[in-house]
């Protein structure tokens, strides 16, 4: 299915699925608006606008397994998108309604949990998901069988294998256009490089075998952390960094970042602000603390109640000079956060 027609039953999916008020949560916002309300009150910056929330899937249950802790998304071959919760679960969701139509149970070699946060799917079909405790990157198939693994720089193990810290390594996976380049995105600094400078870490197809290639350096706000990245068309990525505080809740931002001109990093040891490192250069698309709320409503403390713990993101549909982004929240299956999609409309 081309992704303009994807993007149209995305549009109608998130508007049926905030109408179910009877099943579904009370706040839940209808997704549609007119094209002058997207102009005026729906802007959240120059470059990005809200087109619309949907919170129907929060706190429920589909085939015995808990609908939420949302790390990831994907488009799958079909149109369908696929989420990804860390709680080893890879759901397919039906796009006209967002509705859960299957779940598949994952799992390490030995049987074990993932902590898995990223996911990509690849052309042949095959899932690309990264568990952020070791770090890894496996290849499953549609039934969640493994299929292989592929190799991680020793450097971003976590310690004492590596410099990295658990549950800070691996949270954005994302294929580049025409499916040769994958790109994984570290959460946080490694031991040795200076705090907030996070580590891309690309492969490259070779004989139909994912190898390593070039590394790059991001530096994040002060705080914050990189938990999504998507591949734009042209080798250039949106960045999501996400953070949260205490008594005040989530802060999140929506950057532009370009690696086509940084350094490759793969052989620097410790990067600690060295001459001659090119960074990969990011530009502010929106702090999402900026969008209107929409009625929406927090069930914690929030500059603005249409936050929550955002983590997914997927690019669902492309015009020139624009993409359609959905995104989602991982609500830890806790009952002060929320399970909650968001659809946006980015210039770039």
């Amino acid at each position: 299915m081309r992704l303009r027609t994807v993007l149209a039953t995305l549009t109608a999916g998130l508007a049926a699925a905030t109408t179910l008020t009877a099943a579904g949560p009370a706040n839940a916002h209808p997704a549609t608006n007119t094209a002058t309300d997207t102009a005026t009150s729906n802007a959240c910056s120059p470059a990005v606008s809200l087109d619309g929330f949907s919170d129907a899937l929060d706190k429920t249950t589909f085939d015995g397994t808990f609908v939420g802790n949302f790390s990831a998304l994907a488009l799958d071959r079909d149109g369908s998108l696929a989420a990804l919760s860390d709680r080893s679960s890879l759901f397919g969701l039906d796009a006209k309604t967002l509705a859960p139509k299957s779940v598949v149970p994952l799992a390490d070699e030995s049987g074990a949990a993932l902590d898995s946060e990223g996911l990509a799917i690849d052309r042949d079909g095959t899932r690309l998901i990264t568990s952020e405790t070791e770090p890894s990157i496996r290849r499953y198939s549609r039934d969640g069988k493994i299929l292989d693994r592929l190799p991680v720089p020793a450097s971003l193990l976590v310690a004492p294998a590596g410099r990295a810290t658990s549950n800070q390594t691996f949270e954005g996976l994302t294929l580049q256009p025409g499916g040769r380049t994958l790109l994984a995105s570290m959460e946080y600094a490694i031991s040795g490089d200076s705090t907030g400078i996070v580590r891309f870490q690309t492969w490259q197809r070779h004989h139909g075998r994912f190898a390593l290639s070039a590394q790059y350096a991001y530096r994040t706000d002060s705080g914050l952390g990189v938990p999504e990245v998507q591949a734009l068309p042209d080798g250039r990525l949106l960045a999501l960094e996400r953070g949260f505080t205490t008594g005040v809740g989530n802060t999140v931002r929506l950057y532009l970042a370009d690696p086509r001109h940084a350094t490759d990093t793969g052989g620097v040891e410790n990067l600690t602000g060295q001459d001659g490192v090119r960074l990969v250069r990011k530009t502010l698309l929106a702090d999402i603390v900026n969008c209107p709320s929409l009625g929406a409503t927090a069930k914690q403390p929030q500059l603005n109640p249409l936050l929550d713990n955002i983590e997914g993101m997927v690019i669902t549909g492309r015009a020139k000079g624009r993409v359609e982004v959905l995104l989602a929240s991982d609500d830890n299956q806790n009952a002060a956060q929320t399970t909650r999609f968001y659809r946006l409309r980015v210039r770039v």
